[in-house]
């Protein structure tokens, strides 16, 4: 098979399309579903895949006017640690997420910010999740009261840039949201 590049390739991708023929709910949560589909691969075959259905989220990189960033220190249940992390939340069904994320700010942090610009979205378990974050750029930052949901326990702190990219570079901060937001930063401060 001779290479091709990405431009060969991106035309099209029925080759490489799965179809649903069936599918069933295995699990319904609070806001998680499981799903199993038989799907019918490219050449005739069929195969199951299970995967979590997810409403979709929001992450903050809220900037301070000194350039520091605020990060969150929360418990994660799966992983059995807490980890540092950008605020971050999910949606609403239906919620604009833009809306989620200015909610999501003040309510973890008690920051209001006057400037928001979208970075990107992510998705950040394409394996077996429907998840995906919309990231937000948060600047002009005002203090406030903070509001948990009564379930959150959450520390707030800011740090400065390198001192975070250091913290990834370590293995400290492992959140996927959280590096590649502080990566993206970094790149724009290195081209101005």
């Amino acid at each position: 098979m001779s290479e091709k590049s990405f431009q060969d390739l991106a035309h099209t991708d029925d080759h490489l399309v799965e179809k649903r023929v069936s599918g069933e709910d295995v699990y319904s949560g609070i806001f998680l579903k499981m799903k199993r589909d038989t799907v019918l691969l490219p050449d005739g075959q069929q195969a199951l895949r299970e995967y979590l259905e997810h409403p979709g989220a929001v992450a903050i990189l809220p900037i301070l006017e000194d350039g520091r960033i605020l990060v969150e220190r929360q418990y994660r249940y799966p992983i059995e640690q807490a980890v540092i992390e950008i605020p971050a939340g999910k949606l609403n069904v239906g919620e604009d997420p833009l809306l989620c994320a200015q909610r999501e700010l003040q309510e973890e942090t008690g920051y209001i910010a006057k400037r928001w610009s979208k970075i990107r979205r992510i998705h950040p378990v394409i394996s077996y999740s429907t998840e995906f974050i919309d990231i937000y750029l948060a600047e002009g930052l005002t203090a406030g009261p903070a509001r948990l949901d009564a379930e959150e326990f959450l520390d707030v702190f800011a740090a400065p840039l390198e001192e975070l990219i250091e913290w990834v570079e370590n293995g400290t901060i492992t959140d996927v949201k959280t590096i590649i937001s502080l990566y993206w930063l970094d790149r724009q401060r290195r081209l101005r």
